[in-house]
Order: structure tokens, then C-alpha cells, then sequence
């Protein structure tokens, strides 16, 4: 049966919805054949739609490319926020939400890594990363060398510098999503989970928020 029939996928579904399963199915798509590879019928017929309505939802191939990209950004960072906005949380819980929203298996598995580094590598995209994704990546390194602070006045560290700090988690953010997608069977998500925790007891020893969870020390 077509996937446009399907149950999850009703011949009559929003124009939200439609637009939905189209970025999926260009997550897909990118994830099994890069960039270059992309095409808006590949798009479709992964997604079991017509040609007629991804041009009516996205004009073209890059609008769809860069609809898919902002998504992802925005899935993402809607993880992340919605702990570091909360009142009752300290600031290490925060900083320990932004890592936990690094690893969560919605935003850190194969198929949305191979996206990410797909823009990551393609010279003619890599712009449209830029201005997509360059603003949220910029609010998480403020908003964890903000939390940084908090954590150094807490716990009376001296000789740490909040915005080294944070800017060392993304460097670590990065290589370890990279080393997930190229060698699974050597990093997985809970191992990275705990490594970047292991940094943090390291930098902030006199706070206890950085012990690792059961799954990430497996």
C-alpha cells in the first residue's frame, strides 16, 4: 500500500502535517545519500507523496533543505530550553539539562547526525548552516558559559574561566557527535554522556551534579 495511505499518513492530513512528513523524509534521505544526492523526487518517494506537493509546500530543493536544517535546530534547541527556563532548577542541573539534551536518542542518533554533517561538509550549504544554526549555537555557548559563572561563584572555584568552559563543551559536543556516527561500535551516546559529565566533575569538583546515570555508564 502507498505511504500516502497509510493510517499514519491520511490521503486528507494538514498542510503541517504534510509539510512534516516531508522534512522527515528528506532527513531520511540526506542520512542514506548525502546532499548531492537529494532529490526532490527521492524526497517524495521516500515520503510516498507527489512531486505536485512538495513543490506547493516548499518552492524548491533548498527551501526544503533549509526548512529540514531549521527544524532540526529548532527540535533541538526546544529540548534544551525548556529545562535551562525552568526556576527551580540550579544552575549545575541546567548546565547537566543542555549535556542531556546533547545525547537525547531524538536528537543524537545516526540518521540526524549524517544531517548535521552533511551541511557540516557541503561547501554550497555550508552558509545556510551558518545562518540557520550559527545564532543557536551561539545562545547555548552564552547561556552554559552564563551557568559556568553561576557554578564558579556557587562553589568558590577560582582560576576557571566560565567562557573556556563552555566553549571546550561544544568542542566536545561536536567531536563526540562525530565519533558516534563514524564508529558506533566504539562511541555510543551514554559513553559520551558520561565522558563530557567527567570534564565537568574535573572543572567543578565540589559540585555533585555531574555523577553519570545508570544507561550512560554502560
Amino acid at each position: 500500500m502507498p505511504r500516502h495511505l497509510t493510517e499514519n499518513s491520511p490521503r486528507t492530513a494538514p498542510p503541517e502535517a504534510r509539510r512534516r512528513q516531508l522534512i522527515d523524509a528528506t532527513v531520511t534521505v540526506i542520512s542514506r545519500h548525502g546532499i548531492p544526492g537529494t532529490t526532490l523526487t527521492a524526497v517524495t518517494r521516500e515520503a510516498g507523496l507527489s512531486l505536485g506537493l512538495v513543490n506547493f509546500h516548499f518552492r524548491n530543493k533548498d527551501t526544503l533543505l533549509a526548512e529540514t536544517l531549521k527544524f532540526l535546530a529548532q527540535e533541538h534547541r526546544a529540548l534544551w530550553m525548556r529545562k535551562t527556563a525552568r526556576t527551580d532548577l540550579a544552575p549545575a542541573e541546567k548546565l547537566r539539562a543542555i549535556i542531556e539534551a546533547q545525547f537525547h536518542p531524538r536528537i543524537c542518533n545516526r540518521k540526524k547526525l549524517a544531517v548535521w554533517f552533511a551541511f557540516f561538509g557541503d561547501t554550497t550549504h555550508r552558509k545556510s548552516y551558518r545562518d540557520i544554526s550559527a545564532g543557536i549555537d551561539v545562545e547555548r555557548q552564552e547561556i552554559c558559559a552564563e551557568l559556568c559563572r553561576a557554578v564558579i561563584q556557587e562553589g568558590g572555584y577560582h582560576g576557571i574561566c566560565a567562557e573556556d568552559v563552555a566553549a571546550t563543551l561544544e568542542g566536545l559536543f561536536d567531536g563526540l557527535w562525530l565519533n558516534i556516527l563514524m564508529y558506533p561500535d566504539r562511541f555510543t551516546r551514554g559513553a559520551a554522556h558520561r565522558r563530557v559529565l567527567s570534564y565537568l566533575a574535573l572543572a567543578f569538583p565540589r559540585h555533585g551534579a555531574w555523577s553519570a546515570p545508570a544507561e550512560a555508564a554502560q
